[in-house]
């Protein structure tokens, strides 16, 4: 397996080379080791696909009893990062705290499991104060530079805002503010969920004076990766959308089992010998299809 260092370093160099890259997101070692497989450079994690995968709601969604906490977040990205050869960047939601200190906390936590990427974003869960006030959000990026500073393995910060998504009056004015000054505190990469049309993505990518991460399967789109990568976008993930595809299938295969007592649902399946070989190996991606030059 490559150490941390190596993965970091190559993590890096994904985000700083020529061309678009595509870093889907798994939510277990399994999943993860799938994507892998298929070849892709680096994987992200999602912390919703977590979630589901523990039985739980999405963070912003659940009530503070039923949230999966900093602790079992970390042992799940841990083991997905411990699993695979390839670089793995963390969904740490809004960093598991909205003080600074804790945020920096989250990213040497993550750090010391092995992650060697991870995004931090500036969504609260209230519905009256939807997004962390500004410079407060920005000394929480800040703190997260430090601890990745003071570290001897890289780790690629990358900063969400959350203005389309919360549906902000002045999105996307704002997420340019927000971006510019979030890469002036130390991110790496600005992430920016919620927009899906070709116009904005190019003003987007052409206002903020850093690599830019869009998230596809939000929304239908009929935009591709080497159309993304045509409009300046550096890093594409796809958030929850392959762990609520994969839900939908249990859900219709459980329907038609228990509605119609048939089973074509297991008419199109990967072979047990091929899963097992997945699961035992654990391929070097390189897929060129996952990574546009």
């Amino acid at each position: 397996m490559n150490s941390q260092l190596e993965k970091a370093e190559r993590l890096q160099e994904l985000h700083s080379s020529e061309g678009c890259f595509l870093i889907p997101n798994a939510w277990d070692v399994g999943s993860a080791k799938m994507l892998a497989h298929a070849g892709f450079p680096a994987i992200a994690t999602t912390s919703a696909g977590i979630a589901f995968s523990e039985g739980c709601p999405d963070h912003g969604f659940a009530p503070v009893s039923a949230r999966l906490d900093r602790k079992r977040m970390i042992e799940r990205v841990g083991r997905i990062a411990q699993s695979l050869s390839i670089p793995i960047s963390a969904d740490l939601e809004g960093g598991y705290g909205e003080s600074p200190n804790e945020v920096a906390e989250t990213i040497r936590e993550a750090m010391l499991a092995g992650v060697v990427g991870g995004n931090i974003e500036d969504y609260t869960g209230d519905i009256d104060e939807p997004l962390f006030e500004l410079e407060h959000s920005i000394e929480r990026i800040k703190a997260a530079r430090e601890v990745i500073v003071k570290s001897s393995i890289p780790f690629v910060l990358v900063a969400r805002t959350d203005c389309f998504l919360v549906k902000h009056p002045a999105a996307f004015a704002e997420s340019v503010r927000r971006g510019n000054r979030f890469r002036e505190a130390g991110a790496d990469c600005i992430f920016i969920p919620g927009v899906s049309d070709r116009g904005t993505i190019q003003k987007l990518v052409r206002e903020i004076n850093a690599p830019i991460n869009i998230v596809m399967g939000l929304t239908g789109t009929a935009l591709s990766l080497p159309d993304l990568e045509a409009l300046g976008v550096k890093r594409v993930s796809i958030g929850a959308s392959l762990a609520r595809a994969i839900y939908l299938q249990i859900r219709r295969a459980g329907e038609e089992m228990i509605k119609r007592g048939t089973f074509t649902f297991a008419e199109e399946q990967i072979a047990q010998k091929d899963l097992n070989e997945i699961m035992l190996n654990n391929p070097l991606a390189g897929n060129k299809l996952a990574h546009l030059n």
